[in-house]
C-alpha cells in the first residue's frame, strides 16, 4: 500500500497511539484473584471482581512497581502523588458498571522514546516520539457472542469475567507520528521495552498488548488538526500499519470530495483490509469521572523510586547504540540482536566468552535463530550454551574445522548442547592440516582430471576453484582450504 506522502504530498497525517499493556502480575490490580490465561471461563473471580456490595478494592503493590518502572523506561516523570478515579460507562463485561482508572492525576507524565523507522526504499531514520502519560487501570472481561440465527446474527451473548480486574498500564503517545510505518515501529518498541523490563509478555494474540490508533489528516504541517478518528481491533504491528495507511487515504478522499469525516470509533477488518464504523466517539465529559472514594491517594517516595530505577536493565535503544559503537555491528544486526532480551543476553554471553562479535552475530541471527523458529523456542533455555558457541567459532577461526563442518554439527549441538571440540573428535570431523596427507590427495586429483590441468596451465586460472571444490567433496569439507590452495598452486604451476 502506498504511503500517504507519496500519493498526497499536500496532506499530512497526525497519529497518536493508546497502548494498553497487561502487567504480568500473578494477581489482579485490586484483588488476589488469579490472572492466569486460558482457563475455564469465570474461574478467576471473587466478590471484588463481581462488584458485590460491601467489597473494597486494595491496590496490588507489584502493579505500582511495574507501572513506575515502565514509566521510568519511557522517560516519564513519575508523580509523587496520584489517585484513582471512577470512569462511568456501561460495561456489560465489568460488573460494577464503572472502571477504576486514573484521570487528571496519573502515575506519570511527559516522556519520550526513540524509534528506528525503516521505510521500504528509503534510508532508515531515528525519530523521537513524545509520550503524554502512563496511567493504571483495570481491564474489562470478555463477551462471547453465540448462536446461529443467520438473519438476526448472534442469538445470545456469554460473559467471561476472568480478565476483569487484570492490571493495565495505558500509555498515551503525543500526536507525533506521521505514517503507518512510524506507528507500527512505535508500538513494537513499546512492547520491546516492556519485555526487557519483565513487566509484561506483550503477547498481542492473547491480548497482553492492545493498541488503539487516533488519526486525522490536515493540509500541511502548519494547518490545524482535522477530525480525529479512533481505530480498534488491531492484533499485530502489520495491522497497525495497514489500518493507518488505509484510514489516511480514506479521510483525504473524503475531504477532497466534500464529505464529512465524523469523530467516531472504527474497527479494522483484517479480512477485507479496511476500517468500518463501530460507534460515535465519546468525549471525556461523557464518562463523568470522579475520584474513587474507596482508594486513597498514591504516594511514591523518592527512596523507593530510586530503588526501582536502579533495578532497570539496559534498554533496547541503548543496546542498539552500544552494539554499533562497541562491537562495530551494522544498524541491522544491532536491531535484530536486541529485538528480544533473551537473544541479546545470549549474544553478550558469547562475546564475553571470547567470540568475535560479528561471527557471533552471524551464527545467532542466522542458523541458530532459524533452528529455534522451527522448534518454536527462544534463547531462554537453549541447550547450546554461549561458551560452547564461542568454542565453535574459535575452532573455525583457528582453522580446525570449516564453516561447512560447523553447520553439520550445529543441529545436534542445538538439540543437546555440548563441546564442539569433543564432538568433532568423536566423529572424526577435524580439519586435515597435514601436508603429507593433503599432497598425495592432490596428486591423485590432478591425475583424475588431466584435461582440466592442461586448461589451467593454458591460462584458465578460474579452474583452481574447480579443483578446490573437488578436493572438498572428496574429503567432506575437512581439508584446510588455505593450505590446499597453496599446495594446488604449487603443483599446478610447477
Amino acid at each position: 500500500m502506498l504511503q500517504m506522502s507519496e500519493t498526497n504530498p499536500n496532506w499530512e497525517a497526525v497519529i497518536g497511539l493508546e497502548t494498553h499493556v497487561q502487567l504480568g502480575t500473578d494477581s489482579k490490580i485490586f484483588t488476589s484473584a488469579s490472572t492466569s490465561f486460558g482457563d475455564e471461563p469465570n474461574t478467576h473471580i471473587d466478590p471484588v471482581v463481581c462488584g458485590l456490595p460491601g467489597t473494597l478494592p486494595v491496590l496490588n503493590k507489584k502493579v505500582l512497581e511495574y507501572a513506575v518502572k515502565a514509566s521510568m523506561a519511557l522517560n516519564l516523570t513519575v508523580a509523587e502523588h496520584s489517585k484513582f478515579d471512577r470512569k462511568q460507562y456501561f460495561y456489560p463485561d465489568l460488573p460494577k458498571n464503572y472502571q477504576i482508572s486514573q484521570f487528571d492525576e496519573p502515575i506519570a507524565e511527559n516522556g519520550w522514546i526513540e524509534v528506528e523507522v525503516a521505510e521500504k526504499g528509503k534510508e532508515t531514520y531515528i525519530k523521537k516520539i513524545g509520550i503524554e502519560r502512563l496511567h493504571m487501570e483495570e481491564d474489562a472481561g470478555k463477551l462471547v457472542h453465540a448462536g446461529s440465527d443467520r438473519l438476526a446474527g448472534s442469538t445470545h451473548s456469554l460473559v467471561d469475567f476472568n480478565r476483569a480486574g487484570v492490571a493495565l498500564a495505558e500509555i498515551v503517545s503525543k500526536p507525533d507520528l506521521r505514517t503507518g510505518r512510524e506507528a507500527a515501529e512505535y508500538a513494537s518498541e513499546i512492547r520491546r521495552i516492556m519485555r526487557y523490563l519483565g513487566v509484561s509478555d506483550g503477547n498481542m494474540q492473547e491480548g497482553s498488548l492492545r493498541c488503539d490508533v487516533n488519526i486525522s489528516v490536515r493540509r500541511g504541517p502548519d494547518a490545524p488538526f482535522g477530525t480525529k478518528v479512533e481505530i480498534k481491533n488491531m492484533n499485530s504491528f502489520s495491522a497497525i500499519q495497514k489500518a493507518c495507511d488505509y484510514e489516511i487515504n480514506r479521510q483525504i478522499k473524503a475531504y477532497e470530495t466534500g464529505l464529512v469525516v465524523k469523530q467516531e470509533t472504527r474497527l479494522w477488518d483484517e479480512g477485507k483490509q479496511l476500517t468500518k464504523s463501530m460507534r460515535s466517539k465519546e468525549g471525556s465529559s461523557d464518562y463523568r469521572y470522579f475520584p474513587d472514594p474507596d482508594l486513597g491517594p498514591i504516594e511514591v517516595k523518592i527512596d523507593l523510586r530510586e530503588k526501582w530505577r536502579s533495578e532497570l536493565p539496559e534498554l533496547p535503544a541503548a543496546k542498539r547504540h552500544r552494539y554499533a559503537e562497541e562491537y562495530g555491528l551494522s544498524a541491522y544486526d544491532s536491531r535484530v540482536l536486541t529485538d528480544e532480551y533473551s537473544m541479546a543476553k545470549y549474544f553478550e554471553a558469547v562475546v564475553l566468552a571470547g567470540a568475535d562479535p560479528k561471527s557471533a552475530s552471524n551464527w545467532i541471527t542466522g542458523d541458530i535463530s532459524a533452528f529455534l523458529k522451527v522448534k518454536k523456542q527462544d534463547f531462554t533455555n537453549f541447550p547450546f550454551l554461549p561458551e560452547e558457541l564461542a568454542e565453535m567459532i574459535q575452532l573455525i577461526n583457528d582453522g580446525k574445522i570449516s564453516g561447512k563442518i560447523a553447520k553439520e554439527i550445529l543441529p545436534e549441538l542445538s538439540e543437546k548442547g555440548g563441546s564442539p571440540q569433543k564432538m568433532i573428535n568423536e566423529k572424526g570431523l577435524g580439519m586435515i592440516t597435514d601436508i603429507d596427507v593433503i599432497s598425495p590427495m592432490i596428486d591423485e586429483l590432478l591425475g583424475t582430471f588431466p584435461k582440466e590441468v592442461s586448461a589451467f596451465r593454458d591460462g584458465k586460472n578460474k579452474l583452481l576453484g574447480f579443483f578446490i571444490g573437488q578436493l572438498m567433496k572428496k574429503t567432506d569439507g575437512k581439508v584446510d582450504p588455505k593450505l590446499a590452495n597453496q599446495i594446488l598452486n604449487q603443483k599446478l604451476r610447477g
